[in-house]
């Protein structure tokens, strides 16, 4: 990737290689939010925050809920800003605050959106994360030619698909091989 292929990754899914070395990403698919020569951005799509529900953090902002959104399951969107709410969702739903990512996918942080959820309203499908995956500028092709990282066209099923447990094994399948057979080790010619 160079400087001038701005945008590059930006909805892509990045899948963690078995060999990352973080346990923070192991097993991981990462949507990508934003990719630039400033940095890159992404929620991991296939993981769970512990210990908290969407009716507990509704209380905790205090937002009421009027529909019935208790199967909204807040997922683990990466380590930075951990306290910070962003959907990522179907784009027939904007606010003000959305970021277009894709032709059909879009990313809210702001109460009005958790609002509109909890209300029963909001995008037809979304994803409920706390923080956010983040890179500085140049880290994250770092970490790519390190063989930390490949990358793969998103897939709608996949992005918001309630079976967690499969998606990485699924977004792998997408680059046409078994990732888990893949060797950590770099090769040049």
């Amino acid at each position: 990737m160079n400087a001038g292929d701005e945008g590059y990754l930006e909805g892509q899914f990045l899948i963690a290689m078995p060999t990352i070395g973080d346990r923070r990403f192991e097993r991981t698919v990462i949507y990508m939010c934003a990719h630039s020569a400033s940095g890159a951005m992404g929620l991991v799509i296939n993981r769970l925050a512990e210990n908290i529900t969407f009716p507990d953090l509704l209380g905790q902002l205090g937002i009421e809920s009027t529909g019935d959104r208790h199967e909204i399951r807040v997922h683990f969107g990466g380590p930075v800003e951990k306290s910070r709410g962003l959907v990522l969702h179907t784009a027939d739903f904007t606010q003000n605050a959305t970021m277009i990512v894709g032709a059909n996918v879009a990313l809210t942080a702001s109460m009005d959106m958790l609002r509109a959820v909890a209300e029963g309203e909001g995008p037809r499908q979304g994803l409920l994360a706390l923080g956010y995956a983040g890179w500085a500028p140049g880290q994250l092709e770092h970490e790519i030619r390190a063989n930390g990282w490949l990358h793969t066209a998103a897939d709608d099923q996949i992005l918001f698909d309630a079976d967690i447990g499969s998606k990485w094994d699924r977004a792998a399948s997408k680059i046409g091989f078994d990732v888990a057979m893949l060797s950590g080790e770099a090769g040049h010619a």
